[in-house]
């Protein structure tokens, strides 16, 4: 007779039920956001401590300063006009159809890349001996000096038109395979070579104390190193991209039989993208020409005109104010993207509606969060980002003006990202080169106008504001056209949800001003006293505001911050309901 146990026997485990494939898909696309989102993150936290390390080096509202970002921004800008929107937008649908092919699209991407080595080559050596004239084109005011040093800056600033290329094309391969990351996390290396490139500089040269004429006493290696130094880390950053190209087992050879590539079909969506470019950034270019005067209005003030913006603190508060549209509006937009080729392609226009919705409010979350937290730190940022000079306090005054400014549009600029990728994933490059032209028109416009009306010293200003209007109005119109084309996306919820998390965040701001007034962050106190003092006022204000605002979506019950947070929400007590 068997005896009874006298303790039961445990309960066995429930089976563990399969994933299903679109939760085995979703998986893998939150891993991949996980691993675009962190990749983006390091390089722009890299790209912050390049910058603040090139305002101790030559200052940042100085002559140099803005002579150098001119030089080192007209190949990112040539590019892009030249082929940077066919690369982005155009290549993806067509890799993605020749992915398709028995031998995975090795024959038609080694095609791309040997077309886009040799037009590239063509074009960066036209370029480079087109220096002089670009700069003089490209500037107003100027004297013969400064003419001569951007020249020299050029020469060594423009082959990277080529090694962006070279990029683009290896990243867009990439991203159609499904390899996301090595293409965010390439931008770290060229951080890390212009982080030690510009190190090294202060430590040879010495650090900007300000107050000295910076082009009487300019030698020709600080020109090698510091404009070298960039051109290298784009170098760099094009070449770690062949590892992983490798990896992906394409066998990619040269091949320079371009006929039958699909040309013709990828030449008519192309001219449109092309033409679309080319007016957004001929149109930078014109606007940044405008702010160019700044620069030699600025050798008449007091100060060597520390308190007057140019160009190279418009650039700076952009790049300051882009980081969370990269990090979460572009990473999600990017993965997106395929989504949305896909639904067009299989003929599931429904899906689409639903994604756009989707995408917008998740982004709502940081974006609008991170647009109250520029305004409210924009002094400490602006401290952060001035150097250590004798005039760092008025650079950085200078500074944070325009990164109020700007902050105003960033919001608007995420979603019209969004819409934008919809036509363009069905193919659809006539509407954004409208849209485009449309608002580069009415910037040049407002840029001449205002150029008209006030001194040089206000034009960097003017333009952060007009740059703000311009999103405002981007959005708008291409709401409008998303809505006309393929109906209600949900316009409602996503404006409730808008304006929901917007009163979130202006209430976590006013927590935060009152906690930087108490840093001394509105009396030029401990938050201004230097870069080390700026950080720490940061990293408090930033702290406090962020613990503020998701306690209140919490408390509201957000449905976005749910979605944005993930299973992140549920692992920390603090932010469980």
């Amino acid at each position: 007779m068997s005896q009874v146990s006298k303790h039961p026997a445990k309960p066995s485990s429930p089976p563990k039920v399969p994933q299903t494939p679109s939760e085995q898909n979703a998986g893998r696309q939150s891993k991949a956001y996980a691993l675009m989102a962190s990749g983006t993150m390091v390089s722009r936290v890299l790209g912050f401590i390049r910058t603040a390390l090139l305002a101790v080096a030559i200052g940042s509202s100085t002559t140099m300063s803005d002579i150098f970002e001119k030089a080192n921004v007209i190949p990112t800008i040539i590019f892009m006009l030249l082929a940077g929107g066919i690369f982005n937008v155009i290549l993806v649908p067509q890799l993605i159809k020749a992915s398709q092919a028995s031998d995975r699209g090795s024959s038609y991407t080694s095609k791309l890349v040997t077309l886009t080595v040799v037009v590239m080559s063509l074009a960066t050596v036209l370029l480079t001996f087109l220096a002089g004239p670009l700069i003089k084109t490209l500037t107003l005011n100027w004297t013969e000096p400064m003419l001569a040093m951007g020249t020299a800056f050029a020469y060594w600033c423009l082959p990277q038109v080529f090694f962006y290329g070279v990029y683009a094309v290896f990243g867009q391969v990439l991203n159609a395979h499904g390899r996301f990351a090595a293409y965010m996390w390439a931008p770290v290396a060229n951080n890390l070579v212009q982080i030690l490139t510009i190190g090294t500089f202060i430590v040879l040269f010495g650090a900007y104390g300000g107050g000295n004429d910076q082009l009487a006493t300019w030698t020709t290696p600080q020109t090698v190193l510091l404009a070298g130094g960039a051109t290298l880390g784009i170098v760099v950053q094009a070449v770690v991209l062949f590892w992983p190209l490798r990896r992906i087992g394409l066998g990619l050879r040269p091949d320079f039989s371009w006929r039958g590539m699909g040309l013709r079909h990828v030449g008519k969506l192309a001219a449109w993208t092309l033409g679309s470019m080319m007016v957004g950034n001929i149109a930078s270019l014109v606007n940044s020409k405008f702010v160019s005067s700044a620069t030699a209005a600025r050798l008449s003030m007091p100060n060597g005109g520390a308190d007057i913006p140019g160009e190279y603190a418009l650039n700076t508060s952009q790049l300051i104010t882009v980081l969370p549209h990269s990090i979460f509006a572009l990473t999600l937009a990017t993965m997106l993207f395929n989504e949305f080729t896909k639904a067009f392609q299989e003929n599931r226009r429904d899906d689409v509606a639903p994604l756009l919705s989707q995408g917008l409010r998740t982004t709502a979350v940081p974006i609008v969060f991170a647009a109250v937290v520029f305004i409210v730190l924009a002094g400490p940022l602006g401290r952060l980002f001035a150097g250590s000079s004798s005039t760092s306090m008025l650079q950085g005054a200078a500074l944070a003006q325009l990164l109020v400014l700007t902050a105003l549009g960033l919001p608007f600029k995420s979603v019209h990202l969004f819409m934008i990728r919809v036509f363009f994933a069905e193919e659809d490059t006539k509407t954004p080169m409208l849209i485009q032209t449309v608002i580069a028109a009415l910037g040049v416009t407002l840029a001449f106008s205002a150029f008209q009306i006030l001194p040089a010293t206000q034009i960097a200003p003017a333009m952060a504001l007009i740059y703000g209007a311009t999103n405002v109005l981007s959005a708008v119109i291409a709401h409008y056209l998303i809505v006309r084309r393929y109906g209600d996306y949900g316009t409602s919820q996503v404006i409730d949800a808008y304006i929901r998390i917007g009163v979130m965040a202006a209430l976590s701001g006013v927590v935060g001003a009152g906690v930087l007034w108490l840093l001394g962050g509105y009396s030029w106190g401990f938050a201004w006293n230097s870069i080390g003092s700026a950080l720490i006022a940061i990293a408090i204000v930033g702290t406090v505001m962020a613990i503020v605002y998701i306690a209140l979506l919490r408390l509201i019950r957000s449905e976005e911050l749910e979605n944005f947070l993930g299973p992140l929400a549920r692992k920390i007590p603090g932010l469980r309901r």
